[in-house]
C-alpha cells in the first residue's frame, strides 16, 4: 500500500553534492547525468558495497508486482463503504473511475522519474534526486515503516482467514502470521529470481480467481434470498461534496500499490521502456478488474444492500454459492493476500538499501548476496514485521500509514516538476502524458486528500506531524553516525 508539504519548507538548493550513485549496468548506454548527479557518497559498485542488484526483471514481473501489491482485501470490503456514502449507481461507479484516473495519471508521471533515476528504492530515489537528502529521508523511512505495517496487516488477515482451515496451532493467529513471513523471508533470501517467480505465479492466480468470481457474478442466476434494502437518500449540496470526498478517499486507498515497479528500477531490463509500460498497463488492468467487480456486486447484491456492508464479497458469495460461498470467498482472500505479502517483502528491502547508498543509513545495509537479495535490509524488514506481529502495534502504525502514503505521492509529484526544471537536458525515453497539467492535477488531488485526512482524523494526523518533526534530529544522527563510521 508515501510527505512533506509546508511542514518542511520549500526545497532549497545546496552547495553540497548529495545525489545518486552511477547508473547500474544496462544493455543500453546509460543516460548522461548533470555533473551534480555523477557522484554519490556510496556507489552500489564501490569497493565497500558487497555485491550488486541483478538486472533480471521484466515486464511480466512489473505487472505482477503492481497487481499483487494493489489488489488485496480492500476491493472485497471497500464497495460497501463507498455505497454507504453514494447511494447512486452512477456516482458509485464514477468514483471508482476517478480513483483509477488518479492512479493512472500518477503512474504516468512517476514513470518519468523512474526512467531518469534508474535506481531501486521507489519514490525515495526520485525525491532524493530532485529535492535532496532530508526530504528523501522523510519519504524513505515513512515509506519503509508504512510498508512494514501493511505487510503485517496482510499476514494477520491471512492467518485469521486460514485458521479455520487448519488444525489448532500453538500461538494461534500470531504464530501462523509469523511462520508465513518467515517463509517469504526465506524464499526471497535465495535471490531475486525466487521472488520474481513467486510474484508472477501468485499474481496470476489472483487475477484468475477474481476473473472467475466476476464472471460467475455476471452470468449465474441470482436467487432472491435477500429482502430489498431500504433506499437511502442521496445527500445534496455540501453534503454531497463531502460524501464524494469520503468515497474517493476509500477508493484511492484501494488503488494504492501502483508505485510498485519504481522500487525495482535498476533490476529491470530496459527500464526506459519497461517501467512506463508496466505502470500504465498495470493500472489499466486494475481499473478494469475493479470496475467489473463492482458491476458484478451491483448485479448480485444490489446497491442498497451493499451500503454499509463490511464484506460485500462475502455477501455475494453466500448469494451465489449458498453454504459453499463462505469457503469460496475465503480461498479468494487467501490467494489475494499471498501475492501482496510477497510484493511488500520485496519492496521493503529496497528502501533501506537505497538510503544506505546515499549515506542515510549504515553502509552494511548496502550488502547484496549472490542471488541479488539485499540481505541486511531484507533481514531488517522481516524482523520489523515480526516485531509488529508479536507486539500487536501494527494498528497504531497503520493509522498513520494512509497519511504518509499520499503525502509521499505529493512529494514525488513535486519532484517530477523539479527534475524538469533542474535537468531539462537529461534524456527522457518516456515523458509524462499531458505534463504539466496531468502531474499538477494529481498533485492538487493529493494535497486535497491530505487536507481531508487532517479534517476527518485530526488525532492521527497530529501524530503523523509530530513524527515528521522528530525525523529531523534522527536524520542528523544518521548523518553524523555514518560520517564517523566512514572516517
Amino acid at each position: 500500500m508515501h510527505i512533506v508539504t509546508d511542514m518542511h519548507g520549500k526545497p532549497r538548493k545546496s552547495n553540497h553534492v548529495w545525489s545518486n550513485p552511477p547508473l547500474p549496468p544496462s544493455p543500453h548506454p546509460p543516460y548522461p547525468l548533470p555533473l551534480s548527479h555523477q557522484a554519490s557518497p556510496i556507489s552500489p559498485h564501490s569497493p565497500r558495497a558487497n555485491g550488486s542488484l541483478h538486472q533480471v526483471l521484466g515486464v511480466a514481473f512489473g505487472l505482477a508486482v503492481l497487481i499483487g501489491n494493489t489488489i488485496a482485501t480492500g476491493i472485497l470490503r471497500t464497495p460497501g463503504e463507498v455505497a454507504s456514502h453514494l447511494p447512486s449507481t452512477g456516482l458509485f461507479l464514477g468514483v471508482w473511475v476517478l480513483g483509477g484516473l488518479y492512479a493512472l495519471l500518477g503512474a504516468a508521471s512517476l514513470a518519468e522519474g523512474g526512467v531518469i533515476v534508474r535506481r531501486s528504492g521507489g519514490p525515495y530515489t526520485i525525491v532524493q534526486r530532485a529535492l535532496g537528502r532530508y526530504p528523501a529521508f522523510v519519504v524513505g523511512w515513512s515509506d519503509w515503516i508504512s510498508t512494514s505495517a501493511s505487510t503485517t496487516l496482510g499476514a494477520i488477515v491471512f492467518a485469521e482467514f486460514a485458521a479455520p482451515l487448519l488444525p489448532p496451532v500453538p500461538g494461534g493467529i500470531k504464530a501462523i502470521a509469523c511462520v508465513l513471513i518467515l517463509a517469504f523471508g526465506w524464499l526471497q533470501w535465495n535471490g531475486v529470481k525466487s521472488g520474481d517467480i513467486a510474484q508472477q505465479l501468485l499474481s496470476g492466480v489472483k487475477a484468475l480467481a477474481f476473473a472467475v468470481l466476476i464472471v460467475a457474478a455476471l452470468v449465474m442466476s441470482v436467487p432472491a434470498v435477500m429482502a430489498p434494502a431500504t433506499p437511502v437518500g442521496l445527500p445534496h449540496g455540501t453534503g454531497l461534496i463531502a460524501a464524494i470526498v469520503l468515497a474517493l478517499q476509500a477508493v484511492i486507498f484501494t488503488y494504492d500499490g501502483w508505485t510498485s515497479p519504481t522500487y525495482f528500477g535498476e533490476e529491470t531490463v530496459d527500464v526506459g521502456h519497461a517501467m512506463p509500460r508496466t505502470m500504465i498497463t498495470g493500472v489499466l488492468l486494475v481499473m478494469a478488474i475493479y470496475l467489473f467487480f463492482n458491476i458484478a456486486m451491483l448485479r448480485v447484491v444490489g446497491l442498497g444492500a451493499m451500503a454499509g456492508d463490511p464484506f460485500v464479497a462475502g455477501s455475494a458469495g453466500a448469494i451465489l454459492f449458498g453454504p459453499k460461498g463462505e469457503l469460496v470467498i475465503r480461498i479468494i482472500v487467501l490467494i489475494a493476500l499471498l501475492s501482496g505479502i510477497n510484493s511488500n517483502v520485496l519492496i521493503a528491502a529496497r528502501i533501506p538499501l537505497a538510503m544506505s547508498r546515499d549515506a542515510l543509513l549504515p553502509a552494511r545495509f548496502n550488502t547484496v548476496n549472490a542471488g541479488g537479495t539485499p540481505v541486511v535490509s531484507h533481514a531488517l524488514s522481516v524482523g520489523a514485521v515480526l516485531l509488529l506481529i508479536i507486539t500487536g502495534t501494527f494498528n497504531t502504525v497503520l493509522a498513520l500509514a494512509a497519511f504518509y502514503f499520499v503525502a509521499n505521492y505529493a512529494m514525488s509529484f513535486i519532484a517530477i516538476f523539479v527534475l524538469r526544471r533542474k535537468e531539462p537536458d537529461t534524456p527522457r525515453p518516456y515523458r509524462a502524458w499531458g505534463y504539466p497539467y496531468s502531474t499538477g492535477l494529481v498533485l492538487v488531488g493529493s494535497v486535497a486528500f491530505l487536507v481531508g485526512a487532517v479534517l476527518s482524523d485530526r488525532a492521527n494526523s497530529l501524530r503523523a506531524l509530530v513524527l515528521l518533526a522528530l525525523s529531523y534530529p534522527l536524520y542528523w544522527m544518521m548523518l553524523r553516525g555514518r560520517a564517523t563510521n566512514d572516517a
